[in-house]
C-alpha cells in the first residue's frame, strides 16, 4: 500500500493552508501593530511640535512685552520721571523669559502653558494702562512746555525791556550829568607880591621874582539843572615842566577823574546855590616860582570847569 495516499495528501494541503492562514494573520497583526506604533509616534511628534510652537510663540510674546515695558521706561526717563514698579515688572518678565527658554530642554506641560498665558495677559493689561498714563503725561508735559516757553518769552521780553530801560536811564543820567556840569566864568589869575599887594596884568605876564602868592578868582555860571548842594572844587597849578604843584603841607592831594588819580594843588568846599557865586583860591608856594607858562585848571564833579594860563618872566 502506497504511503502517499490521497488522504495524506489532502491532510498535508490542509496543514499548509492552515500555516499560511496563521502566517497571514500574524503578518496582518504585525502590520497593524506597526501602523499603530507609527500613528502613535506621529501623534507624539505632533504633540511635541505643537508644544514647541506654543513655547516659541510664548517666548516671542514675552520678548515683545519686555521690549514694550523698556520703551515705557525710556519714555518716562525722557520726561525726567522714574518708575520703580516698571523696573520691577521688567525684571519679572526677564525672569519669566529665562524660565520659558529653559523649557526648550525639558517638558513644557499644559499647566505651564496656562500659567504663562495668564501671566502674559496680566502683563498686557498693565502695559495698556501704563501706555494710557504715559500718553496723558506727555500731553500734560506738552502743555507745561508750552506754558514754560511762553513764560520764558515773556521773561525775555521783560529782560529786554529792563535792559532798554536801564540803557535809557543810563543815557538820561549821562545827559543830566553833562547838563549839570558847572562852568567857571570870568576866570582871572593875579599875583600877590611880598608886600601883600595884588597885581593885575591884562596880558597875564608877571615877573617871577615879585610873586609871593597866586590868586585865582572866578564865578560859577547859572545852571538850573545842577543840584543845589555841597560840592568841592579842585585847583591844579601846573608849572612849565608840566607837573602840578603838590604839597601835602599846604592841602594838596589827589582826586579821581575817569577812574584815574590826578594830583591837585589846592581845593575848597562850597555850596552851589545857582547865584553866579564868586569863588577864589590864594596859593602860597613858599618857594620861588619857575619862569615860563603856568596853567590853572579847575575841576568839580569829575569835570574840568575852567582853565587859564599866565606867564612868569
Amino acid at each position: 500500500m502506497s504511503a502517499n495516499t490521497p488522504e495524506k495528501r489532502s491532510n498535508r494541503k490542509l496543514l499548509i493552508g492552515g500555516l499560511l492562514v496563521v502566517l497571514i494573520s500574524i503578518n496582518g497583526i504585525l502590520i497593524y501593530m506597526n501602523y499603530q506604533k507609527k500613528e502613535k509616534t506621529e501623534e507624539q511628534a505632533e504633540v511635541i511640535r505643537v508644544k514647541n510652537n506654543e513655547l516659541e510663540n510664548q517666548i516671542k510674546v514675552y520678548e515683545a512685552l519686555k521690549a514694550d515695558f523698556e520703551r515705557q521706561s525710556q519714555e518716562l526717563q525722557a520726561m525726567g520721571l522714574e518708575n520703580d514698579s516698571l523696573e520691577t515688572q521688567i525684571a519679572a518678565i526677564g525672569a519669566d523669559l529665562d524660565e520659558l527658554r529653559g523649557f526648550r530642554k525639558r517638558s513644557y506641560s499644559l499647566a505651564d502653558q496656562r500659567r504663562f498665558r495668564d501671566r502674559a495677559s496680566a502683563f498686557e493689561q498693565q502695559l495698556k494702562q501704563k501706555d494710557e498714563e504715559i500718553v496723558q503725561l506727555q500731553a500734560d508735559n506738552e502743555v507745561l512746555f508750552t506754558e514754560n516757553t511762553e513764560l520764558k518769552t515773556t521773561q525775555n521780553q521783560l529782560s529786554d525791556s529792563l535792559v532798554t530801560f536801564k540803557t535809557s536811564n543810563r543815557d538820561l543820567n549821562e545827559k543830566v550829568k553833562l547838563a549839570s556840569k558847572l562852568e567857571a566864568q570870568n576866570m582871572n589869575v593875579n599875583i600877590i607880591n611880598q608886600r601883600g599887594k595884588e597885581k593885575e596884568d591884562n596880558d597875564n605876564e608877571f615877573r617871577a621874582r615879585r610873586v609871593d602868592k597866586i590868586r585865582v578868582v572866578f564865578n560859577l555860571a547859572k545852571n538850573d539843572v545842577a543840584a543845589k548842594e555841597p560840592k568841592t572844587v579842585y585847583m591844579r597849578l601846573i608849572e612849565p615842566d608840566g607837573a602840578a604843584l603838590y604839597n601835602l603841607a599846604t592841602g594838596s592831594g589827589s582826586f579821581q577823574i575817569d577812574g584815574e588819580n590826578m594830583y591837585f594843588t589846592a581845593k575848597r568846599d562850597f555850596v552851589f546855590d545857582n547865584t553866579q557865586q564868586q569863588l577864589s583860591f590864594t596859593y602860597d608856594k613858599n618857594a620861588e616860582y619857575k619862569k615860563g607858562q603856568h596853567v590853572v585848571e579847575l575841576y568839580t564833579d569829575g569835570f574840568m570847569i575852567g582853565k587859564s594860563s599866565f606867564v612868569l618872566k
